[in-house]
């Protein structure tokens, strides 16, 4: 298994979220080390996709990238991961995310703060060790008891999907495993890594435990035009459309082109995701808004071409490239031709647990 290389399983907008039994087990056959799971309120609700992934794997680590603290009971989330932790033997990592500000607003749910996702992160190393935490009154929340499994003396990695100074900061002194954004520069990437790798030192940690994942778009020319289309175009315009204010000063963009995408009819006027909703023809003029060189930060062309861009995400010093916003049949191609050239003593350390740090296996 090449565990320094992941997918998303249903990536975009699948019909079925039994697409992904088929995904998986070809991921393996493929040696794809990991499967990250994202979460939608829909037809991808993580809990239940991960013990799917769970049971029709035998290798693959399995991380969620990312669910929310905050719409589950501390408890339910810690025995979703312990579930997942014993029926996986030890392959899962339980990841978080801040979540999207707009959804929160329209659900009813608070903002999450960066002492928030800490408080919790906490709370569930406690609980995985077996401890009960009785009177608990810190960022995360207030319980009177808090409480797994006394027998419990486990160590489940935590993986943290961030894209700001303090959440990648948080990243790298909380969690075991940081997924950054995609579409990120070369520049952006290289920021990022070492905001993580800094911040993991300052804690005493090793920084070489808190691996960083750079979630790399792939879209080979092996795929139809309109599907490329969708995958790039669309991916990044609903990005813009969520929290392009953050993708533009993340990447120092100029702000101005994200103003002329805002004001453009069909971007105003559209109900959903472009990515999700969109006809080809729409995207096409929605191609004409975004500029090539923010779409530039992703594997595309052959599959040799697709690999030079993978290995040139580990020069950035990403530990992991997840191979973004495809299926393992798109992949295929792709992955082939990057084992073929792989140096397979470069990635022996890392553990089949994208977030399991390597000094601890």
């Amino acid at each position: 298994m090449m565990n320094e290389l992941a997918f998303y399983t249903l990536p975009g907008a699948p019909e079925s979220p039994r697409d992904l039994i088929g995904e998986v087990r070809h991921a393996e056959e493929l040696g794809i080390g990991n499967c990250f799971i994202s979460e939608r309120f829909n037809i991808k609700e993580a809990a239940t996709l991960s013990g799917a992934v769970g049971a029709v794997s035998e290798k693959i680590g399995i991380a969620t990238a990312a669910t929310n603290h905050n719409t589950r009971h501390p408890v339910v989330t810690g025995a979703y991961a312990s579930t997942m932790h014993f029926l996986t033997d030890g392959r899962f990592s339980l990841g978080l995310g801040r979540g999207i500000d707009m959804m929160f607003d329209a659900f009813g749910l608070p903002r999450i703060k960066t002492a928030e996702i800490e408080d919790f992160v906490g709370i569930m190393r406690r609980l995985h060790k077996g401890e009960t935490i009785v009177g608990h009154k810190g960022p995360a929340g207030s319980w009177p008891v808090l409480r797994l499994d006394p027998a419990f003396d486990e160590y489940i990695p935590m993986t943290f999907t961030a894209f700001g100074p303090n959440s990648l900061a948080l990243g790298g002194r909380a969690f075991d495993a940081v997924v950054l954004h995609t579409f990120f520069t070369d520049e952006t990437t290289t920021r990022c890594v070492n905001t993580v790798k800094q911040a993991a030192e300052k804690a005493g940690r090793n920084p070489d435990d808190v691996r960083v994942w750079s979630c790399f778009a792939t879209i080979g020319d092996h795929l139809p035009e309109d599907i490329r289309l969708k995958k790039t175009v669309g991916r990044m315009a609903t990005y813009l459309q969520a929290y392009g204010d953050l993708m533009v000063k993340t990447n120092d963009w100029d702000p101005a082109v994200l103003e002329r995408f805002r004001a453009n009819e069909l971007v105003a006027s559209f109900q959903g995701a472009l990515d999700q909703k969109a006809s080809t023809a729409e995207l096409e003029i929605v191609a004409e808004l975004i500029p090539d060189e923010w779409l530039a930060s992703a594997a595309s062309g052959t599959p040799e071409q697709c690999v030079d861009a993978i290995n040139h995400q580990f020069d950035l010093g990403c530990d992991g490239i997840i191979l973004h916003g495809a299926s393992p049949t798109d992949l295929e191609p792709i992955v082939k031709c990057y084992e073929a050239q792989r140096d397979a003593s470069k990635f022996a350390h890392l553990p089949n647990n994208p977030a399991m740090p390597p000094s601890m296996v």
